[in-house]
């Protein structure tokens, strides 16, 4: 819808960038995008605009907490640790997975149901579309109030296929790539620890992530 005030803040950078403006109040920003935004190719905003379109469209963010576990006692309670726009990734990213890339024991949860049990690569967790320009979550939509679960359970001669189809989006559906969507998600590791990847920022190796959906967390002029 036409914006009718003048936005709070100009965001120049990437998705990191653009999710430290999110919070419950949906704030009004000029987003000044970098060619590393996956937020701007899913919405067409255009890299290098000078001015700001006269639109305001709402957009979701996640909260992300996540934690590493000793398994050998009572789990601690999530600490708070971020938020995202675009995707979070435990284990390997889709684009990033090879015939050597470990699996985990992975159980996933969405909206208090259990979704998954088994041995992943990796999970992804996403509001938007894109991951480094490749259409690795075709439903995905940074506005519509949910998150689009995928997990990977691919066998090791199956990657690379799967690989070369992402930027087509045509990887899926497939029968090792388990699909879900809701709006709160929980990924937590049998043993050990995966690394985590957060709106393309590597992060720690953490064995349980909580995600949740945080519907118009940010309004950006389009």
């Amino acid at each position: 819808m036409p914006a009718t005030e003048p936005p709070e803040a100009e965001v120049v950078g990437g998705d990191p960038e653009l999710a430290a403006r999110a919070g419950p109040d949906g704030p009004l920003v000029w987003f000044r995008p970098s060619d590393a935004s996956d937020v701007a190719r899913a919405i067409g905003l255009a890299v290098g605009a000078e001015h700001p379109g006269p639109t305001a469209l709402a957009l979701d963010a996640m909260v992300v907490e996540a934690a590493a576990l000793d398994h050998d006692v009572t789990p601690p309670p999530i600490p708070a640790a971020d938020v995202a726009v675009n995707a979070v990734i435990l284990g390997a990213a889709p684009d990033r997975q090879r015939w050597g890339s470990p699996t985990f024991p992975i159980e996933v949860v969405v909206d208090g149901r259990p979704a998954f049990s088994g041995r992943a690569v990796g999970v992804v967790v996403a509001s938007g579309q894109y991951v480094r320009g490749l259409d690795v979550v075709p439903r995905g939509h940074p506005g519509d109030g949910r998150l689009e679960v995928q997990v990977y359970a691919t066998r090791r001669r199956e990657r690379g296929a799967v690989r070369g189809r992402l930027r087509r989006g045509d990887h899926l559906p497939h029968p090792r790539i388990l699909e879900r969507s809701g709006r709160a998600v929980e990924v937590r590791l049998g043993r050990g620890a995966a690394p985590l990847e957060v709106d393309a920022r590597p992060g720690p190796d953490v064995s349980r992530v909580r995600l949740e959906v945080v519907p118009r967390a940010i309004r950006v002029l389009v």
